[in-house]
């Protein structure tokens, strides 16, 4: 092959190498926690799963694959079912810090399921069913948020704290910005429900948000629900 024409195909693998997540259809993950307080303290109420009261503690409520355009995918797999044999070993810790809240009560392997079909399936060019599940696992290992809104006293005692205030302090803890979503009480207040941290494409470490999730957007005051 001639020299000129080896850099023509150099040339035009420039322009046609697929980008970063174009094979899995996404460009990193939100790793999202959920306080329990907020989900319960609704008009909706919630449910307990079968193994009793979860901790008064942040839950995961998902490992999201995410577009730096803002779009995501879903249902990437529909053959590619959860397989209770492939996370066996996790049971007891997704039971512990990703329950189930949701009405009727239950163990949360249907959630577990409805994860995996909806976001996992969408990232399994890079992670097995175990891995993906495992990995959501660490990340919560690593941002205990309970504690570090209670060491800047932010505490959920049902009192209402500043919207930046909250963001600052878990931005200073974690070195990144953190994006926060709000539910209502039943009395039309603006309560702390979701926080979200970007992940890389690789679901290894965590990384700035290229962009934020539509969501409710919340009042500079929020209140912070009693669990």
């Amino acid at each position: 092959m001639s020299w000129s024409i080896l850099k023509l195909l150099m040339f035009q693998s420039l322009f046609t190498s697929p980008p970063l997540g174009e094979d899995g259809g996404y460009d990193f993950f939100y790793f999202v926690l959920q306080w329990p307080g907020a989900y319960c303290d609704t008009t909706r109420s919630c449910c307990y799963p079968t193994s009793g009261k979860p901790e008064a503690d942040f839950g995961i409520n998902g490992l999201l694959p995410n577009r730096n355009d803002g779009t995501y995918p879903s249902n990437c797999d529909p053959d590619s079912e959860l397989d209770r044999s492939q996370i066996s070993d996790l049971i007891s810790s997704l039971t512990k810090k990703w329950p189930k809240l949701s009405c009727p009560s239950n163990e949360g392997f249907e959630l577990w399921k409805r994860a995996w079909s909806k976001q996992g399936t969408c990232a399994q060019n890079i992670m097995s069913q175990h891995g993906y599940f495992q990995a959501a696992l660490r990340f919560k290992d690593q941002i205990d948020l309970l504690q570090i809104l209670t060491n800047s006293g932010i505490k959920p005692d049902d009192g209402f704290y500043g919207l930046k205030e909250i963001t600052n302090a878990i931005e200073e803890a974690i070195g990144f910005t953190p994006g926060i979503d709000c539910n209502k009480d039943p009395e039309g207040n603006d309560q702390l429900y979701h926080i979200y941290v970007c992940v890389d494409y690789s679901a290894t470490r965590f990384i700035e948000c290229p962009v934020w999730p539509g969501g409710r957007t919340c009042s500079p005051q929020i209140q912070f629900a009693k669990f």
